[in-house]
């Protein structure tokens, strides 16, 4: 009775096990040009996760294989559910879920797909032929020696060595020592940014540069205390960690979207701004005069009557930097102030940055176009990935120097130089790394 069980199943599955079969063997070719053990190409859904992973969206391979699993688990239940009358409502929720979690599965399917197609270099159109074919394309692409990946992910070097260095916390500036930065993303636990130290004096305007997922924005988040990691972050001499309490007034950060409101004037927006940001005990003499003072900073003076939505593209960016700069911090970080501004008005707001850092504030300002206005800065901090996908410092000094360690009078160029190769870059993140590390051990 089994064996003829099975034998009907066989014989009524025949081409779906053909074609699985034919995909297996189209995988195992695959995996062997992007370098992936063989034997992964046996295992299914596995497989399409490693597939991901090597065109560097493990993360959404990762998402794809949970809903996978999540589906088949789920499964037996319809059977149950719809056999019972009086579980009808149920069973008509259970079927909008698992409609939904088929839709989030094709979804993130295309996703593998897209990344795939942009690790062989093929256009996004076999998008279609993976999905509705896959069998065949799997064969093509691998017994075709046309179709080669472009890069391979994680191979063959290694990340850079850690440093071994700690910065001297310092009386007066800011000093950074951060271990790691660790997030969960999707089932598992990533590093997001290791052996970061430097520090920063009072009076110095720094560019940070990097490329996208560098990890710009979650160094300024763990620097500020917006979120912590392992490190330890010291302010004027006071611990950013513990005394955030005593220090929320001397940092400010300008997110990089303006969030303001229109219909008020700049000098409502301005002090309803300082209403917030000013301890309670400042008297309103002197938050008016704050206000005003501001407001001469920035250029706005003429402008303090004028709602905020009848101001130019530049003139409401500066509201916007007036807002978190009425506190009066000592740490100014600004995230792409400069977005979406031509080069002069990018110019002035710059300048105007600059005159603050004069005034023994720390300024520290994320842009995409540092050239413009690089002789307003004073200092270049550089991040990057390493062969570990997490963020690293690959330069911290002055302008000058970091000419003469990048070899390049364009400071964006940079940018280029530390891009995997997969980004459009060159790959050089790890050996630069190693050679900053070089420098900062013969300096020490």
């Amino acid at each position: 009775m089994p064996e003829s069980y099975f034998s009907e199943l066989f014989k009524s599955n025949t081409t779906y096990f053909i074609n699985a079969a034919l995909m297996t063997f189209g995988l195992w070719k695959i995996f062997g040009k992007c370098r992936i053990d063989r034997k992964l190409a046996f295992i299914p859904f596995w497989r399409i996760y490693r597939f991901a992973k090597a065109a560097d969206a493990e993360d959404t391979g990762l998402t794809w294989l949970f809903l996978q699993v999540l589906t088949i688990l789920l499964s037996p239940l319809s059977v149950k559910l719809s056999s019972a009358s009086e579980e009808g409502t149920f069973f008509l929720l259970y079927a909008a879920l698992m409609l939904l979690l088929s839709f989030a599965f094709i979804i993130y399917q295309i996703r593998i797909y897209s990344a795939i197609c942009k690790l062989f270099g093929k256009r996004k159109l076999w998008i279609i032929g993976w999905l509705l074919f896959n069998w065949i394309t799997a064969l093509i692409w691998g017994f075709s020696e046309k179709y080669k990946p472009l890069y391979i992910v994680g191979s063959p070097a290694e990340a850079a060595p850690l440093s071994g260095i700690e910065e001297e916390a310092s009386d007066a500036g800011l000093t950074v020592n951060l271990n790691k930065r660790t997030a969960w993303s999707g089932m598992k636990k990533v590093t997001l940014l290791r052996d970061i130290h430097f520090t920063l004096k009072p009076g110095r305007m720094v560019l940070l540069l990097g490329g996208s997922g560098a990890g710009k924005t979650t160094l300024i988040n763990a620097v500020i205390g917006y979120e912590k990691a392992d490190a330890k972050v010291m302010l004027n001499g006071c611990d950013v960690y513990k005394d955030y309490d005593s220090l929320k007034y001397d940092i400010a950060l300008v997110p990089q979207q303006d969030l303001i409101r229109l219909d008020d004037t700049v000098v409502k927006t301005l002090t309803d701004a300082a209403v917030l940001r000013l301890p309670e005990y400042v008297k309103h003499r002197e938050l008016t005069a704050r206000v005003d003072e501001v407001l001469n900073i920035f250029g706005l003076d003429n402008l303090k009557n004028t709602e905020v939505s009848k101001l130019s593209g530049g003139q409401r960016k500066r509201v916007s930097i007036a807002m978190e700069y009425i506190s009066n911090p000592d740490l100014f970080v600004l995230d792409e102030p400069d977005s979406g501004l031509d080069g002069v008005l990018a110019r002035d707001l710059m300048t105007r940055l600059n005159g603050i850092a004069r005034q023994g504030k720390i300024v520290i300002v994320i842009t995409h176009s540092p050239d413009r206005v690089l002789d307003l800065f004073d200092d270049v901090m550089v991040l990057a990935k390493d062969a570990d996908k997490t963020g690293r410092l690959v330069f911290f000094g002055t302008v000058e120097e970091a000419k003469k360690f990048f070899e390049t009078d364009k400071i964006e160029n940079v940018v280029r130089m530390i891009n995997r190769s997969s980004e459009g870059g060159e790959g050089r993140a790890d050996e630069l790394i190693e050679k900053f590390m070089e420098v900062s051990h013969a300096g020490v």
